[in-house]
């Protein structure tokens, strides 16, 4: 029967709501429905080695632990563990150190403005338009800050502040002109690697 054990850190709680895991810790909260047949995701006890052990005799102290295992041993159950599993650590990640994006305003005809307007990011003056152009914010816990061409996304939940990057990127992309002169926009210039967590 396949099973993972991930220890749960520690000033992180976590906590299983049938289908739903909470993760919680200094840099907020997090929540995600993990649901496949046959996998079950649960908390419980388990002995894992200790840190300061000094000999090898049955080292071992009692943590809490997110569980996923499952009853079938298929492939695509398999790799659904393993997708669990990521999520899970990038969860623990994004409570405890968090996630960040960084985008850099860049324009060569029309100045821009970058704001922050409630929920919402607001860039006018893009190419010279009047009306402003508006992408959300996404997740509670998500912050945006702006200081000059510099833009800074951070937040607990890696898939929140990813899109969040995203639809800044996608809102002032260029269709209709030669992108090799019309290069004004907001980019992505740092995100986490693959594998951060």
């Amino acid at each position: 029967m396949p099973r993972t054990e991930l220890p749960i850190p520690e000033s992180v709680d976590a906590e299983v709501d049938h289908l739903d895991v909470t993760v919680s810790g200094d840099n907020g909260s997090v929540t995600r429905r993990l649901w496949y047949p046959d996998v079950s995701v649960s908390i419980e006890t388990v002995d894992v080695p200790a840190d300061d052990a000094d000999d090898e005799d049955d080292a071992s102290e009692s943590v809490d632990a997110v569980v996923i295992q499952s009853d079938a041993d298929d492939a695509k159950t398999m790799s659904t563990l393993g997708t669990f599993q990521s999520h899970v650590e990038n969860m623990f990640h994004g409570v405890t150190e968090g996630w960040t994006y960084e985008m850099e305003v860049f324009y060569n005809h029309f100045p821009m403005q970058v704001s922050v307007d409630d929920e919402e990011v607001v860039i006018e003056n893009f190419l010279g338009e009047r009306a402003p152009r508006r992408a959300p914010i996404h997740g509670e816990d998500t912050t945006v800050q702006v200081d000059d061409e510099e833009i800074t996304i951070s937040g607990p939940d890696k898939e929140a502040v990813g899109q969040t990057a995203a639809d800044i990127e996608q809102l002032t992309r260029v269709t209709d002109k030669d992108v090799r002169v019309f290069q004004d926009g907001v980019y992505i210039t740092n995100k986490p690697q693959k594998g951060g967590a």
